[in-house]
């Protein structure tokens, strides 16, 4: 055995063996009128209707809340079938807002949507204002309701589609309803208007506390052997990619034109998509016609927008939210 070298000590090295703190995830959490969602994937009316109908199929406490279907006062059977025909990139539907009406929804739909434990947002539809007033007052009162969306966008039924269209008969109505709901309020616009950013100013100064857009665009699908109408209810509204630009681009313009949140919608497929909508402005996104050909699309979305805040060094997906950056 060799001697050691004069001056030179015995060295014992000694590994850390004390676990090492793991690497936080980014935060998929958003905020919004005092809300919180864990991730901002939101179930957007549509598809997935009351929950009840999809459960089967969908994981629907995947998402980060739930949108329902618009109530109306009274029940609705909907449009004539055909209610709903595929087109290039997207889906022309005609459902007409088929739902069990006020009464039906408290007590049958409702009770439902408490157990998946994500905050529920109402939405509602009146063809009058009266009937929004009522629609409102009963809806907001319920126990578990975190939001009520006022649906003033549906192509499909002329007299809500009347108060989405016109600025000043926005504000008239979300003014009035403001004083009656208890809850936040947030407002569903129509794309089927020549400037968004005058509605979405006119919902914004009436007390809305955020927005929702867009909803499907007004169009109409012919069989030209017919030549006929595809849809029962004739002119139905388009959703699906084909309406994703449009709908990327009012969003941006709402975002620029209001303070409060915007939750964006219109064609989101995948973690791509969405993200377009969150740098233009959204706070959070709603996802509907894509759960017809991928019913887990909501953990998709997350699992792919966490991903990108990984890539990109982001610690919340909050950051991501308006940094569009355009060359002057």
């Amino acid at each position: 055995m060799r001697d050691q070298e004069p001056g030179i000590k015995d060295q014992t090295i000694v590994q850390d063996r004390s676990p090492k703190p793991e690497a936080r995830s980014p935060s998929l959490a958003v905020e919004i009128a005092g809300i919180r969602f864990a991730n901002p994937v939101l179930a957007a009316p549509g598809p997935l209707g009351f929950g009840r109908e999809v459960q089967s199929v969908v994981d629907l406490r995947a998402f980060g809340g739930f949108v329902t279907k618009s109530v109306t006062v009274e029940p609705r059977a909907g449009n004539p079938y055909p209610q709903v025909v595929q087109t290039p990139s997207g889906w022309l539907n005609s459902l007409g807002l088929p739902n069990h009406g006020l009464g039906g929804f408290i007590a049958k739909d409702l009770p439902f949507l408490r157990t998946l434990g994500i905050p529920i947002i109402v939405s509602v539809a009146g063809e009058s204002v009266d009937e929004f007033v009522t629609l409102v007052e009963w809806v907001a009162r319920e126990a578990d309701v975190a939001a009520v969306e006022v649906n003033v966008a549906c192509p499909n039924v002329h007299a809500g589609l009347v108060f989405g269209v016109d600025a000043n008969l926005t504000y008239e109505l979300i003014s009035l309803l403001r004083a009656r709901c208890p809850v936040p309020l947030f407002v569903k616009l129509t794309p089927n208007v020549t400037d968004i950013a005058v509605v979405a100013r006119a919902a914004q100064e009436a007390g809305a506390d955020a927005l929702a857009l867009i909803n499907t665009i007004a169009g109409l699908a012919i069989d030209v052997e017919r030549r006929q109408p595809k849809l029962g209810g004739v002119t139905g509204g388009l959703s699906g990619p084909a309406i994703r630009p449009v709908a990327v681009r009012m969003v941006w313009e709402a975002a620029r034109a209001c303070t409060i949140p915007v939750i964006g919608m219109g064609g989101i497929t995948g973690a791509d998509d969405a993200l377009e909508f969150f740098i233009a402005g959204a706070r959070a996104v709603g996802v509907g016609s894509a759960v017809i050909d991928t019913p887990n699309v909501a953990s998709q979305l997350c699992e792919g927008l966490t991903s990108y805040l990984v890539r990109h060094g982001f610690s919340s997906i909050t950051d991501v939210v308006g940094t569009l950056e355009i060359s002057s």
